[in-house]
């Protein structure tokens, strides 16, 4: 099409205004009509928790014993896509999730500790002795209460992600499969 189609569509003559208008009027009741159909809709079901999963007995060579997760972790636990388990080997606590399908319930620890107040400190990647790789921080809270938190996530091809967004991304988009495999340690120093 020419030039000069388009600056007569375009030029400001009285018609073209009422058409445009008319145009955009148009737009937004399909955009709402769109929106009211999708919130008519049936909410799709939600994903239900594993009843039950059964945890390591052990973490790197040492035997591991079950905490209760606390009421909190319970209430989030019943919503998460997986399942979600705590434990100790006797220094340190480990939070072992299964996630089964994509989620942003699955965040960095980092977010949770600086929501119970905990100050974040000392961020970085680091190697362990049997040389996987995971995200490590300090968390802090008052002069007493200071901890060593690393996390990772492993995928079911044995994939590991330091990142909990490049995990998101990559399981969204079906570049990582799962079921997954979430580890938080944090012991305290």
């Amino acid at each position: 099409m020419s030039t000069r189609f388009f600056e007569a569509l375009f030029a400001n003559h009285f018609i073209n205004r009422i058409g445009h208008k008319t145009a955009f009027a148009l737009a937004m009741l399909l955009c709402m009509l769109w929106s009211t159909a999708a919130a008519l809709r049936a909410a799709p079901e939600p994903v239900t928790a594993a009843a039950s999963h059964e945890w390591p007995g052990q973490w790197d060579g040492v035997p591991l014993r079950p905490l209760a997760l606390s009421e909190v972790e319970q209430r989030f636990a019943d919503r998460f896509p997986g399942a979600i388990g705590r434990m100790t080997d006797g220094t340190q606590t480990i939070v072992m999730r299964v996630v089964n399908a994509p989620t942003r319930m699955l965040h960095p620890a980092a977010d949770c500790y600086r929501a119970l107040g905990f100050r974040i400190e000392q961020a970085r990647l680091e190697r362990d002795a049997q040389d996987r790789l995971w995200r490590c921080f300090v968390a802090q809270r008052h002069s007493a209460q200071k901890f060593r938190v690393c996390e990772r996530i492993v995928d079911a091809d044995g994939t590991a992600f330091t990142d909990t967004s490049a995990w998101y991304w990559a399981a969204a988009s079906g570049r990582s499969n799962g079921p997954w495999q979430a580890v938080t340690v944090a012991r305290p120093m």
